[in-house]
């Protein structure tokens, strides 16, 4: 790979999206330009780099090892665009948006609801984007902000562009039909779902890393992952998917009522969802300085971050949780 005295960011932008999305139809529609002036950016880049960046079928598009080894390097440009821009504009500060994943769940919106009245001057707008994966390319793209959920479930790749703060070891709940036989019990001990098939987003993409940790948590213990299911979106669609199955659903104890369903935590042991504050790297906003001091304001007094003595977590999220937050400065002014 040669190297060009100057690269335009557009097509460092350009490429990433389809990096990103591995297709050229989806990553227009992210640029919000013409499938054709984007394929015109890439090649343009491929020239100027004199490399192959993608290879390119009727079925797939997939990285070549020179795009492979670009990738990371674009990324990290884009971001000191995006950090010098964000400096020059610290005292005309654009809305957050902020992702809580679902509307209904507790977290997210006291921490936001606390960081609005920390910086009542600031714009802080709520959207729901279902799901830390999903949220996830549209942090890295700068379609939002911040989000919320398990950071240890994030592919590598996507957590390499971001920045976390530890926020409460959520205890985990099932969602059972009213007349299900353990519906009457105050708590279910994880044994009784022995036999179960228990449905955990197997199969959103935007969810993977909720449905990993229900798999971690199902191991061993004679529960199975519902198959896959079309997305229900909205609670009437939700309760009429799950009155139609009746399959338990993994859920957190916070999570919203709905007709004809029962929450009932989980307990021997008491399984535990990581949550963590995430925001892509260099962000500097003082609405994202108010999120992460409401977090620990809200964590310290709450115990959001004291683990039950029978709590359970996987290995992979004990390092992610006990380290505390990554990135200190992202906050800034």
């Amino acid at each position: 790979m040669s190297a060009p005295a100057h690269i335009d960011p557009r097509l460092l932008r350009a490429f990433v999206a389809v990096a990103e999305e591995l297709h050229f139809t989806r990553a227009a529609a992210r640029l919000y330009i013409a499938q054709q002036a984007l394929s015109r950016d890439v090649r343009r880049l491929e020239r100027e780099l004199g490399a192959e960046l993608f290879v390119r079928t009727t079925r797939q598009v997939t990285l070549t090892p020179d795009g492979e080894r670009l990738l990371p390097h674009a990324r990290r440009v884009l971001a000191a665009q995006h950090d010098l821009l964000a400096a020059f504009a610290a005292g005309q500060a654009r809305p957050l948006l902020v992702d809580l994943n679902t509307p209904g769940l507790v977290t997210g919106r006291r921490v936001l609801h606390r960081a609005r009245e920390l910086a009542p001057d600031c714009e802080l707008m709520a959207r729901y984007e279902s799901g830390l994966t999903g949220a996830a390319a549209d942090l890295l793209a700068g379609r939002l902000d911040v989000s919320f959920g398990r950071f240890a479930g994030l592919d590598p790749a996507l957590r390499s562009g971001l920045e976390q703060q530890p926020v409460r070891y959520e205890p985990m709940a099932v969602v059972l039909p009213e007349d299900h036989p353990l519906a009457a019990s105050a708590q279910v001990p994880l044994a009784a779902l022995a036999g179960e098939a228990v449905y955990a987003g197997a199969g959103n993409p935007r969810t993977p890393e909720w449905t990993d940790l229900a798999r971690r948590l199902f191991e061993g213990r004679g529960i199975r992952l519902a198959p896959p299911l079309p997305l229900a979106v909205g609670d009437e669609e939700f309760t009429r998917v799950m009155a139609k199955t009746r399959n338990p659903v993994l859920a957190v104890v916070d999570f919203p009522p709905h007709a004809g369903t029962v929450r009932r935590p989980l307990v021997d042991p008491v399984p535990l969802a990581p949550v963590s504050l995430v925001w892509r790297k260099g962000l500097v906003h003082p609405g994202l300085t108010a999120l992460r001091t409401a977090v620990a304001e809200i964590a310290r007094s709450e115990g959001w971050l004291r683990r039950p003595a029978d709590g359970w977590i996987p290995a992979a999220d004990e390092a992610v949780m006990s380290g505390g937050a990554t990135g200190a400065g992202g906050g800034g002014r």
